[in-house]
């Protein structure tokens, strides 16, 4: 159930009590409040979810028109209620941007789950034993907090000299539309990512390409089964429980051989050259004097947590925020606060379980009964 309703607000200047804010609507926010709720606490009541984006959808409104069901990474149900109740798996063509905010809208109301929208949270800040959120909709008091803001809005673009003398187009994932735009010219497109094979993919069959990425990468043959997936969270969560930035997804499992990989590969796009040097006026140029003429270089360098929003209450530790709890969702340093959709629980399956256990371990942290008949 959204609202933007000024009742759900409180008056200039009063903070709104309640017991847990959750913070972003996407997998990880929806999955933490269904929780909440399966643990008694009540919408609008005792938790809300605050949603900075204009409707539901999480990021995944904001993805290239081309990203299909077919080509996008496999979408896990989100608990009580199977994807293919709202979207036909079946229509593989149909946009992502389109299928998986119909099912979040659809989740939202099936579940009357209390997102107020839009709402950017400016700060978070301690208050004693509670926590202050400010907003642009007014402030909330909450005794704890479920960050889920993802990272789709901190695109991430690494410090290259000569870049800002660049007289092409650059932009980021984060930008991208069609690769028709690109017409006749020619596009370096830097990154070893999923997104930066699809959209090398794409490109490469409308005008020339240069792929450049910073490490070899590595393709994985066959399928990527449930062990396998196991493996590459642990190492995850090994880090984040070490205070360690966590590293991406595919630096863990490696780029899966699609039948698009492979035809790709076919078409000799995949002809891959380590990371440039140097930007110059009019490309890029390594340290041995080579060069390549660009028209555009699109950076599918990746994304960093939206975390600025918690730089009061100084999570960070030497390297990184250290996490404990069951999931690793747990911040060390203020147990008060669970991130999810971050480190293991940035995937989609992995965003459900993490939910799970922030709202749990929120619970008993404030000794918080749970409602006869939940669990």
């Amino acid at each position: 159930m959204t609202s933007d309703s000024s009742t759900r607000f409180s008056p200039p200047g009063v903070a709104r009590k309640v017991d847990i804010v959750v913070i972003g609507a996407g997998q990880a926010g929806l999955s933490a409040a269904y929780h909440l709720q399966q643990l008694g606490f009540a919408p609008h009541r005792n938790f809300v979810i605050l949603d900075s984006s204009p409707a539901p959808g999480g990021a995944w409104q904001f993805r290239w028109p081309t990203l299909t069901l077919s080509t996008v990474n496999r979408i896990h149900d989100l608990p009580g209620l199977p994807f293919s109740d709202t979207v036909d798996p079946a229509k593989t063509q149909v946009r992502a941007s389109e299928a998986v905010p119909r099912y979040f809208a659809a989740y939202e109301q099936t579940f009357q789950l209390p997102v107020l929208r839009p709402v950017r949270v400016a700060l978070v800040r301690a208050h004693g034993e509670r926590l202050k959120i400010e907003t642009d909709r007014g402030d909330f008091s909450a005794r704890g907090i479920i960050n889920a803001t993802g990272t789709w809005e901190t695109p991430y673009i690494p410090e290259i000299p000569g870049a800002d003398r660049f007289r092409g187009r650059q932009l980021h994932t984060h930008d991208y539309r069609t690769a028709q735009e690109f017409a006749g010219q020619h596009v370096v497109i830097v990154g070893g990512g999923i997104s930066a094979i699809q959209l090398l993919d794409e490109i490469s069959q409308i005008t020339s390409t240069t792929w450049v990425t910073r490490r070899p990468p590595v393709f994985r043959e066959g399928p990527f089964d449930d062990t396998a997936g196991r493996a590459a969270v642990a190492l995850v969560e090994d880090r984040v429980r070490r205070g360690l930035p966590p590293h991406s997804v595919v630096s863990v499992t490696g780029l899966p051989e699609t039948p698009a990989v492979k035809a790709m590969r076919a078409r000799g796009v995949l002809r891959r050259l380590p990371m440039f040097d140097e930007v110059t006026e009019h490309g890029v140029r390594w340290v041995d004097g080579s060069s390549v003429r660009a028209d555009v270089i699109l950076w599918c360098t990746g994304f960093r947590s939206a975390l600025d929003h918690l730089a009061p209450l100084m999570l960070r530790e030497e390297g990184g925020i250290r996490m404990t709890g069951r999931l690793a969702t747990q911040v060390a340093r203020d147990p008060r606060v669970h991130l999810v959709g971050y480190g293991p629980s940035a995937s989609t399956i992995g965003a459900n379980r993490a939910g799970r256990a922030a709202a749990t371990e929120l619970m008993k942290l404030f000794s918080l009964p749970v409602s006869e008949g939940q669990s």
